[in-house]
């Protein structure tokens, strides 16, 4: 497999302060999304990515990030082996964003 391509967290508050143009998904499970979230993400569990592939702008870059990064990129291998080109890991996932003390939209 191929490296991914990462961004930090930091770097994504940048992206999504400057208003930059991506999608953001959360492949993280209901329960972790209700206790914390980024602002302007979408929520679509790892297991239910297949299923819902088609709500992923394969037009748009992809940001996608979980609890810690391994789920995050099983979701950012799988798009890429389905035709996408511009998908990026979170490095950290939520626990880094959390740890920054990043702004969370509950």
């Amino acid at each position: 497999m191929s490296p991914l391509p990462s961004i930090t967290v930091q770097d994504l508050h940048a992206k999504i302060i400057a208003g930059d143009d991506f999608q953001l998904i959360d492949v993280r499970e209901p329960d972790e999304y209700a206790q914390a979230a980024i602002s302007g993400s979408t929520l679509i569990p790892l297991a239910s990515i297949p299923a819902r592939i088609r709500e992923i702008n394969p037009a748009k870059a992809v940001i996608i990030h979980c609890k810690a990064g391994g789920r995050s990129a099983r979701a950012a291998h799988f798009l890429l082996d389905n035709g996408y080109t511009n998908v990026t890991n979170v490095t950290g996932g939520m626990d880094a964003w959390l740890d920054a003390a990043l702004p969370t939209a509950h």
